[in-house]
């Protein structure tokens, strides 16, 4: 009887919530396009950076830095919303954000560009996990389908259209203007937050956790330099990579043992005793790797065994993200639906399978058109998974822990990514070299994949060179997905461990204050925001 009368309270609190504003949700999604449009927009660029600014052999550090702060101050910028208020917490991410992208627009070294893409690292981790948050408890769970379809509308956008907005930008105006481009959108982004959102939630009270802060740092940090030195830098044996490893094993470690004591944890360890937030965690892990490795690699495979262009190679892959992107709006809405926390995340890993095993079809002859639509199945598994998985975890943690949970399912998404493309693109570059000693002997495979690999190179080497060179490719990209598929099936065994919620989707309230003395009144977000001024004037 007791739980029917709090079902009903429930639903009545629930109804009688305000609909999110839309300026505010729109600073929101401009703050996630940003976070996304960031990581791929540079890349473009870096040719020309290196041309005008030198220092060719710290070039990957400019993006290892970005990598490395932005992954380290994700769960730091959630649960300082947690503990202070999300609302100042995002606007803040984004007044760092904007000023390392302008920074890092006046370079004028490698040496410079390099410290300014880490401060617009350290902005960026706040900017995804913040806007999250204050989606968590800002939108009902009535409206977070829709905001949510917007959100994977976003992302496809953000991962097509960045190289060929970088591009275009580097080649009509300047490649500074791959990082001012920042800047008007998020002002924007600032304002609209700073006039449309209006939160009243009860802060985490609590002492904050600097020891997690040092040791999940730490840990992050090593764990980011093996994904980015290893098969590259480094090889998998080194000592040095294997230091770092053992650095990253015991950070982490040390940790989790620390977490489980501190009174105000970094990550409460009581969000992994839902289920269900655990297992989709982990598929976010698992489906972040898939993503970013067949992003990466795909291209190569379209422009050096079938001949497209950089820009083609990048449009080439509209029917992996048009895929992502619809059933992602589609997921958004069906996941209210009893047992959605279980049957999306089942079949998105299953279509993940087999679209993977439908690359798996690709030879140096295929037709061009063939192989770009075979990318849309991976694409709706893709986005079967991530959406329905982001919402889970939405649905499974209090809205005093929001902050810190977003920064989970962001953190390990990205660690995802990073250990994907570090691990599959191993094995891509031993196929590739192998095929390539195996036909063309050591010397010159040891040219071509030391940097004499490019669009442009194949163009004059014989025709026997360019046979053996798409051949090489396919068979790396075939190597690649088959790693993808054996993540795949992974997650959708893990799938299965999913536990399906009696009932609509939980709703998730904002909390009122509470007549016992225990419990603190809730207080409003901070005023002394980054828009203050501006909202004020």
């Amino acid at each position: 009887m007791a739980t029917e009368q709090s079902g009903g309270q429930n639903k009545e609190q629930a109804d009688e919530r305000p609909k999110p504003p839309l300026l505010g949700v729109v600073g929101l999604m401009l703050g996630i396009f940003l976070s996304a449009l960031d990581g791929q927009i540079i890349g473009t660029a870096l040719p020309t950076i290196v041309g005008d600014l030198g220092g060719l052999e710290h070039l990957s550090w400019a993006v290892t830095a970005y990598l490395l702060t932005s992954a380290a101050a994700t769960p730091l910028w959630g649960r300082l919303g947690d503990l202070y208020g999300r609302k100042g917490a995002y606007q803040w991410a984004v007044v760092v954000f904007l000023a390392g992208s302008v920074l890092a627009g006046l370079a004028q070294d490698m040496g410079q560009l390099i410290a300014f893409r880490g401060l617009q690292g350290i902005g960026a981790g706040g900017l995804m996990v913040g806007a999250l948050s204050v989606i968590g408890v800002l939108v009902p769970a009535s409206d977070r389908a829709r905001v949510q379809s917007v959100v994977g509308v976003l992302m496809p956008i953000a991962f097509v259209g960045g190289p060929l907005l970088g591009g275009f930008l580097t080649e009509r105006l300047s490649w500074r203007w791959a990082f001012y481009v920042n800047l008007p959108v998020g002002l924007v982004a600032l304002l609209a937050v700073g006039v449309g959102v209006r939160l009243r939630t009860e802060r985490v009270r609590a002492p904050f956790d600097w020891a997690g802060v040092a040791l999940l740092t730490t840990g992050i940090l090593a764990l980011t330099l093996v994904s980015s030195w290893g098969g590259t830098a480094y090889s998998w044996t080194s000592p040095v990579l294997l230091g770092t490893a053992l650095v990253a094993v015991v950070a982490l470690g040390w940790f989790a043992r620390t977490e489980l004591r501190a009174p105000g944890p970094l990550i409460p360890p009581a969000l992994f005793r839902d289920r269900n937030f655990t297992v989709a965690q982990v598929l976010g892990f698992l489906t972040g790797a898939v993503m970013i490795a067949l992003v990466g690699y795909l291209p190569l495979y379209l422009q050096l065994a079938r001949g497209a262009s950089p820009t083609a190679g990048g449009l080439l892959l509209l029917p992996l993200m048009l895929g992502m992107m619809g059933t992602q709006l589609v997921t958004a809405r069906l996941m209210g639906r009893p047992g959605g926390e279980r049957r999306y995340p089942l079949l998105g890993g299953a279509v993940t399978l087999a679209g993977g095993a439908l690359l798996l079809l690709l030879r140096t002859d295929t037709p061009i058109a063939v192989a770009s639509a075979l990318t849309a199945v991976a694409g709706i598994g893709l986005g079967l998974v991530m959406q329905s998985t982001l919402l889970t975890s939405m649905g499974a943690v209090r809205p005093q822990d929001m902050g810190a949970a977003m920064g989970v399912v962001t953190l390990l998404r990205s660690i995802g990514g990073s250990l994907g493309m570090a691990a599959l693109g191993a094995v891509y570059t031993a196929r590739l070299t192998d095929s390539l000693t195996e036909h063309l002997g050591a010397a010159e495979a040891g040219r071509l994949t030391g940097g004499g690999l490019t669009p442009a190179s194949l163009d004059g080497l014989p025709a026997e060179v360019r046979d053996a060179v798409g051949a090489a490719v396919t068979g790396g990209l075939h190597g690649t997905v088959v790693g993808g598929v054996l993540l795949a099936a992974a997650a959708t065994a893990l799938a299965c461990l999913v536990r399906p919620r009696q009932g609509a989707a939980r709703e998730i309230k904002p909390p009122k204050p509470e007549p016992e003395p225990t419990k603190p009144d809730p207080e409003p977000e901070p005023a002394d925001t980054p828009a203050k001024a501006a909202t004020a004037g």
